[in-house]
């Protein structure tokens, strides 16, 4: 059964159309997070969801109820914004109470939401300071506070980690996985990190300038994706992508020229026969190389990230936009050095240049 329900749904900001027919179903008690870069309309079709844009076109529905033309307030749902748009006045369980209070919600009940809320977040020895004595993560966990007391259908988070530091926003991506598991509540959460996309999500929507581009659980993203676009924002370092060319293609396989690097030749599975001749991209993640693989590959190294517990070395090669990346296990890498490793070639991908779609075998 889908909590929320999205049926083809545009926006449109006078003549320009931003959202573009949006089919979408998220399941309830999910944890749905939409993903893409900026300016692609994964908040502005959060706030339509939220009820804070209208709907030019299409239906949303939150449980039964068809919410398209419903008020906010009505609309069943609590949001968090990247701000934490506290009351520096007030303390803590005042903030989280203050919309209970003004709904005439009695005071006992009040002071159990707040003090149920304050357990699960561990806010319990915070309650009586104001905001300006706490830290940028607990005033988030505020903010959340005064979302969860009001026992919404439905939670919406616009990029709500944005403003904290890189230790805090780890911090809080596993206090935001275990509330969703605590309160098996339907969650819906936007943000342009895809690393937090697949931490917290049990569904991504890869969204990309107002549509769509793919939508499933985080790993068959990552294994499976439909296009070349999908490919490269799911995964860090993002998957390589090199020019080739088809030189063969029978029994299974099709044998891809890559110029770019030496005289290799990837053989990869592909059921229907490609024409000979035929240009394509060939898609190979850094993590996919290593000893076993059966193509060998020797790359001069431009660059090293060395991050502690994994190395990624980086390649300038032709015809390529952005470095070849491989991550190696091999200690001491320095610039200016030759990397001789190994990669599957069942795991790559290949992907038409001019659609940028998945060629599928």
């Amino acid at each position: 059964m889908s909590e929320v329900s999205l049926k083809g749904v545009s926006k449109n900001f006078g003549e320009v159309r931003v959202i573009h027919g949006v089919d979408l179903e998220v399941e309830k008690g999910s944890f749905c997070v939409f993903v893409g870069p900026s300016g692609c309309g994964k908040s502005t079709l959060l706030r339509m969801i939220a009820g804070l844009e209208t709907t030019t076109r299409g239906a949303i529905s939150i449980g039964e109820r068809d919410v398209t033309n419903v008020d906010a307030a009505k609309r069943g749902i609590a949001m968090v914004f990247q701000s934490y748009a506290l009351y520096p006045h007030m303390t803590v369980r005042e903030n989280m109470s203050f919309g209970l209070k003004m709904s005439g919600v009695p005071k006992a009940e009040v002071a159990s939401k707040v003090d149920e809320a304050a357990r699960i977040l561990k806010l319990d020895p915070y309650l009586d300071r104001k905001p300006r004595a706490l830290s940028g993560g607990q005033r988030q966990r505020v903010a959340i506070g005064r979302a969860i007391v009001r026992a919404p259908e439905v939670f919406l988070f616009d990029e709500p980690l944005s403003n904290l530091d890189a230790e805090l926003r780890v911090q809080m991506r596993l206090e935001l996985a275990r509330l969703h598991r605590e309160l098996g509540a339907t969650m819906i959460y936007v943000t342009h990190d895809q690393v937090e996309a697949m931490t917290l999500a049990d569904k991504i929507v890869v969204l990309r300038a107002g549509r769509i581009e793919q939508a499933g659980p985080p790993l068959a993203l990552y294994e499976d994706p439909d296009n070349l676009f999908v490919a490269q924002f799911i995964g860090y370092p993002r998957m390589n992508i090199v020019e080739g060319t088809v030189i063969a293609s029978e029994g299974g396989q099709a044998r891809i020229a890559i110029p770019a690097l030496g005289d290799l030749v990837l053989p990869v599975p592909h059921k229907e026969p490609l024409a000979q001749g035929r240009a394509v991209l060939a898609g190979m993640r850094p993590q996919q190389f290593g000893p076993e693989g059966d193509v060998a590959i020797l790359i001069r190294i431009d660059a090293v990230e060395n991050l502690g517990g994994v190395t990624f070395a980086y390649a300038e090669i032709e015809g390529s936009e952005a470095p070849f990346c491989i991550e190696s296990r091999k200690p001491g890498q320095e610039v200016g050095g030759m990397l001789e490793t190994r990669f599957a070639s069942g795991s790559a991908m290949i992907f038409d240049p001019a659609t940028g779609q998945r060629l599928r075998g």
